[in-house]
C-alpha cells in the first residue's frame, strides 16, 4: 500500500537536501565579483530552510508521526528522542547561521570563516538527521502503523507540501521564493549569471 505521507516526507527531504547541497556549492564558490547576488541567494536559501522545514515539516513529524511510531514500535524511542532534540535545536541553528551570514556580509572577510565552518557543520547535521529518519523511522512506520494512522498522517502531510519538491502546486509566496533562488543563484547551481 502506498502512503502519500511517506512520499511527501521523502520528497521534502530530497528538496531540502538539494537546497543544502546548493548552499554548500554557493559557499565554496564564494561571493566572487557579485557579493550582492551571493548574499541575496544565501539569505533566500536560509530563509527557505527556516520557513518551510522548521515551521511546517518538522511539526508534522513531531506531533503526528513520531508519537504513533513510538507507540507502535517502542524500540525506535532512542532515535525519536535524538530526532526531537534535532528539531528543537534546528530553528536556533538556522537563525545562528543567518546571523553569521549577516555578519560576514556587513563586517567583511574576517567573519567569513565562522560562517563557512558553521554552514558545513549545519549541512552535515541536517543530512544525517534526514538519513536517520529515512533509514530507521520510515521503514519501521511502514511495517507497524495501522490504516487509521496512515489516513490521518496522509491527510496532515498533504495539507502543506514543500513547493520546492516540484510535485505539488506551489503556494504563491513559496513560488516567488523558489523563483528568486533559482534565477539569482549562479549557474550551474541555478540559472543566474555564472
Amino acid at each position: 500500500m502506498k502512503h502519500t505521507s511517506l512520499q511527501i516526507i521523502r520528497d521534502e527531504h530530497a528538496s531540502l537536501a538539494a537546497m543544502l547541497r546548493s548552499m554548500t556549492l554557493m559557499v565554496d564558490r564564494g561571493p566572487g565579483d557579485n557579493p550582492q547576488q551571493f548574499f541575496d541567494v544565501l539569505r533566500a536559501m536560509l530563509f527557505y530552510i527556516d520557513e518551510f522545514p522548521e515551521r511546517l515539516h518538522h511539526p508534522k513529524e513531531s506531533d503526528l508521526l513520531f508519537p504513533r511510531i513510538v507507540r507502535a514500535a517502542p524500540a525506535v524511542m532512542d532515535a525519536v528522542e535524538r530526532l526531537e532534540r534535532d528539531h528543537m535545536s534546528g530553528e536556533k541553528a538556522v537563525r545562528e547561521l543567518q546571523h553569521l551570514l549577516l555578519a560576514w556580509e556587513l563586517l567583511g572577510e574576517p567573519r567569513r570563516p565562522a560562517f563557512v565552518d558553521q554552514c558545513k557543520r549545519y549541512v552535515e547535521f541536517y543530512l544525517e538527521h534526514m538519513r536517520l529518519e529515512e533509514s530507521v523511522i520510515l521503514p519501521e512506520a511502514e511495517k507497524m502503523l495501522t490504516d487509521a494512522d496512515w489516513k490521518e498522517l496522509d491527510a496532515a502531510f498533504e495539507k502543506n507540501c514543500d513547493p520546492l519538491a516540484g510535485k505539488y502546486p506551489p503556494d504563491p509566496e513559496y513560488a516567488r521564493l523558489f523563483t528568486r533562488i533559482v534565477m539569482r543563484a549562479p549557474a550551474p547551481i541555478g540559472l543566474g549569471d555564472a
